[in-house]
């Protein structure tokens, strides 16, 4: 068996596992969106360095909610400067200028994502969201995270700074398949994490028929009719999710 086979044996296994022991806060966290969906609230999403992957994954998706609201900063994220955006994510000056942007308010859901979930701006973050009442989720790898130790001033990891954590069940530095000469390749937190939130996605669509509220949800641009329907959507949300217009 090559590697190839061994990471796909590895993420499903990891798959399977996640269907198994994070069902109920894939239950509640769709639960907590759905609430803050009938009241007219935003789903807001971060995540820096590869977690901004997950951040993007389910905005502007064919099948996507339309009120996802990802939190972007270039710096950031991995394409202006990747080396730059792991010295980025430690500085905890990016917090007034994130919610100066994205406000963040109670009613609101705040999806923080970050594997290690020691770096500042990802936690902060969610402390603050937390302060102004929005309910936060944490998606994180927990064998990681309780390996580490904080880097940020609140001495707390993104899983002590949310109300309901998603664990990815990933390995302490990500990577799952080992070879001869020590290396560790072939990350699992991005396939997972995309997988909860898609699952979750599902779930809200699924809700929102069972009790009757309203939900968009994008088509793909690429079947005939999306532009029109997705046209609609954008009109609608542009003003306040920016960047998508």
């Amino acid at each position: 068996m090559n590697a190839i086979h061994t990471y796909f044996d590895n993420l499903s296994a990891l798959l399977a596992r996640t269907q198994k022991t994070q069902a109920d806060a894939m239950e509640r966290a769709a639960q907590k969106i759905a609430e803050s969906l009938k009241a007219g609230g935003m789903i807001y999403t971060f995540g820096t360095g590869h977690g901004h992957l997950l951040a993007l994954e389910i905005f502007y998706r064919a099948g996507g909610m339309a009120r996802i609201c990802p939190i972007l900063d270039e710096k950031l994220m991995l394409h202006i400067s990747a080396a730059g955006s792991t010295l980025e994510e430690r500085k905890e000056e990016w917090l007034p200028i994130l919610l100066e942007r994205y406000p963040i308010k109670a009613g609101d859901v705040l999806i923080s994502i970050s594997n290690s979930g020691r770096n500042a701006v990802p936690v902060l973050l969610a402390r603050e969201a937390q302060k102004r009442g929005a309910f936060v989720i944490a998606l994180t790898s927990l064998q990681h995270t309780m390996a580490v130790t904080s880097r940020n001033s609140l001495n707390l990891r993104l899983f002590e700074t949310a109300d309901l954590v998603l664990d990815n069940g990933g390995v302490l530095g990500d990577a799952s398949v080992s070879f001869a000469d020590g290396a560790m390749v072939g990350p699992t937190s991005t396939a997972i994490g995309a997988a909860i939130l898609q699952a979750i996605v599902c779930r809200v669509k699924e809700l929102s028929l069972e009790e009757g509220f309203e939900a968009d949800f994008f088509k793909s641009s690429n079947v005939d009719g999306g532009d029109e329907w997705n046209d609609r959507l954008i009109e609608q949300y542009s003003a306040i999710i920016p960047g998508l217009g």
